[in-house]
């Protein structure tokens, strides 16, 4: 009983130290009147098992992870990165905040025999509100795309994070992470490529990086570009 409360109250830590440091960027940038949303991710055992996002209205956005690369990894150093959403994309995420009555009350559907899919944490902060809602499976379709949205966001930071490893430690390890990756954006499971674009362009201009992984990530850098026009 006492192994298990300590194992929550060093869950509950961590998540209370990824929600501060995303919160934290949105507040330092604009000020407290400055809406900003942010997603807390809680999964032990999956890959990365804590992340937290925060988008400000004006599309200013910080992401950070325990920082592993693998499930093996023995790091200990989080990965953190400030980068900027698209109109588009900031817009959508606080419509759907709005659609969810930014997340004021209940948002877990309470149904049982769901399976887990780690502890989510919706924040809205503006001049007026400031409220939060925790949630395993939603059935709230505003909260279920916001979700995805995040969701797909940290896999892109991510792959910028793996391969940005892969590039700098492990060279041959980018044929199979940049294939991942393109599977990945084939099934629309990435989200402002813009946010890794320097990682991606750093790996394209190296000739030293074998062709078939600087073609492709020539392709995600196209799409990418045509995505934004």
């Amino acid at each position: 009983m006492l192994v298990s409360t300590k194992r929550r109250l060093r869950r509950n830590m961590q998540r209370l130290v990824f929600c501060l440091a995303c919160c934290s960027y949105g507040l330092s940038q604009a000020g407290p009147a400055s809406p900003s949303v942010s997603f807390i991710f809680d999964f032990p055992g999956s890959f990365p098992a804590h992340y937290g996002i925060n988008v400000s209205a004006d599309g200013h956005a910080s992401y950070v992870s325990d920082g592993k690369v693998s499930k093996d990894s023995d790091s200990d150093q989080p990965y953190s990165v400030d980068f900027m959403v698209s109109q588009t994309t900031a817009k959508r995420i606080f419509d759907l905040a709005q659609q969810a009555d930014y997340f004021q009350g209940h948002l877990d559907s309470k149904k049982k025999n769901i399976a887990s899919t780690g502890d989510k944490t919706l924040i809205y902060q503006d001049a007026n509100r400031n409220s939060t809602a925790s949630y395993n499976y939603s059935s709230i379709p505003a909260v279920r795309e916001l979700t995805t949205l995040f969701q797909n966001l940290s896999a892109t930071l991510e792959f910028g994070h793996r391969l940005d490893y892969d590039y700098r430690y492990q060279k041959l390890a980018l044929d199979a992470e940049s294939k991942a990756m393109e599977d990945a954006a084939g099934r629309g499971e990435l989200l402002e490529l813009s946010a890794i674009a320097p990682t991606l362009h750093k790996i394209v201009d190296d000739p030293s990086v074998i062709n078939g992984v600087r073609a492709r990530l020539e392709r995600l850098l196209n799409h990418a570009d045509a995505a934004g026009k």
